[in-house]
């Protein structure tokens, strides 16, 4: 049976990234959270250095406590707005890439604490470069951001490109926007030399795996209402989002560090996102949890009159990515959530989750 083409792609960067990511320091802002606590097992897979910059996690339980990470990566657990401390850090680390995940992520939270989000979001992304500046030495730089960046009319079938209107609505989109316009002042100002680092923005979609238990998210919240025997309340059921298994953009973050270092071509903004197949709405998502799970699984609407404001369509157009490195999704969104509930289910029973990630990411990457 003949292998995927696809899969044929993802088993050359696989190759390439396990020489390019041996013996790697990598510094990782945000590395306690839920795509933090996998990029990490992924990059210590691939022979990485991993040097983390982050919050205690906030949920409970958490990805980061219950794979162990604490004690298998180094770990400095602090605010990335005290630059001072990041700072010294960066100093200690003398990482070779960065990226940047550390974010207040959600967008009901940036309305409760709007100024904390944009301290984090904005100040957080400008410490982070001013210190790997000091520093000098870095090869690659990404910032991870979101699809929410841009300036979003709702019309359907609409995907973003790179070079549309940033300028996201409600406090957390536009605090990433902003952090984009200073990702992208920084590599104008400081880092424009043939020699300098590459420096890169990614914008992806919304993602889904095993080990996210944050609040307002819907597959998590499949999750508690399931585990206690409740139907899972909808306040959205029908807006859509591009969903994809975290290690999906994870992949494509790492291909985008090593394909930089390697070439300043590379260097730019690039939307991450799943195939149009997979931009479902939140029911249909729902639906496919309620399928994965099985009984006692199910989700009711509950549609809020006076929610705050949250886009009600979203699309990413991914041609560039797909163009500049022949990339092109795994998992489409049915396996997405297939693997997703495998993991969670793993968790209610008590298996060692750390296996169970460490199997996922190496079924993802097509490696033995």
């Amino acid at each position: 049976m003949p292998v995927p083409a696809e899969e044929v792609v993802r088993m050359k960067y696989t190759d390439d990234m396990k020489k390019f990511y041996a013996g790697k320091r990598v510094f990782l802002t945000g590395h306690t959270g839920f795509k933090g606590s996998w990029l990490s097992v992924m990059l210590r897979l691939l022979g990485a250095e991993v040097y983390g910059y982050a919050l205690q996690p906030k949920s409970d339980p958490d990805l980061f406590s219950l794979l162990g990470l604490q004690d298998k990566m180094h770990s400095t657990i602090a605010d990335i707005r005290d630059f001072a401390h990041l700072k010294e850090a960066v100093r200690e680390a003398k990482p070779d890439c960065v990226l940047h995940l550390a974010a207040q992520p959600l967008v009901r939270e940036s309305y409760r604490y709007p100024r904390e989000t944009y301290e984090t979001n904005v100040m957080g992304t400008v410490n982070l470069l001013e210190a790997v500046r000091e520093l000098g030495g870095v090869e690659s730089f990404l910032n991870v951001t979101t699809d929410k960046v841009y300036e979003n009319p709702e019309q359907a079938n609409h995907g973003f490109t790179e070079d549309e209107k940033l300028d996201g609505y409600d406090p957390y989109s536009n605090s990433k926007s902003c952090s984009e316009l200073v990702t992208h002042s920084y590599q104008k100002s400081f880092f424009s030399e043939p020699d300098a680092m590459r420096i890169s923005t990614a914008r992806a979609g919304n993602v889904i795996g095993g080990g996210d238990f944050a609040k307002d998210r819907i597959i998590p919240d499949c999750v508690r209402a399931t585990v206690q025997g409740k139907a899972v309340e909808l306040r959205n059921p029908y807006s859509t989002r591009p969903y994809q298994h975290v290690l999906e953009p994870l992949y494509a973050y790492l291909m985008i560090v090593m394909q930089q270092a390697k070439e300043a071509k590379y260097a730019g903004y690039y939307n991450v996102g799943p195939d149009d197949c997979d931009c479902v709405s939140t029911g249909e998502l729902a639906d496919l949890f309620v399928k994965h799970w099985g009984e006692p699984a199910s989700w009711k609407n509950v549609a809020e009159a006076n929610a705050p404001h949250e886009a009600g369509f979203l699309k990413l157009d991914c041609a560039k990515l797909k163009q500049s490195f022949g990339w092109a999704p795994v998992w489409h969104v049915d396996q997405a959530v297939g693997e997703t509930v495998h993991w969670y289910q793993a968790w209610a029973e008590g298996k060692d989750l750390a296996a169970v990630t460490e199997e996922q990411i190496r079924l993802f990457l097509a490696v033995k």
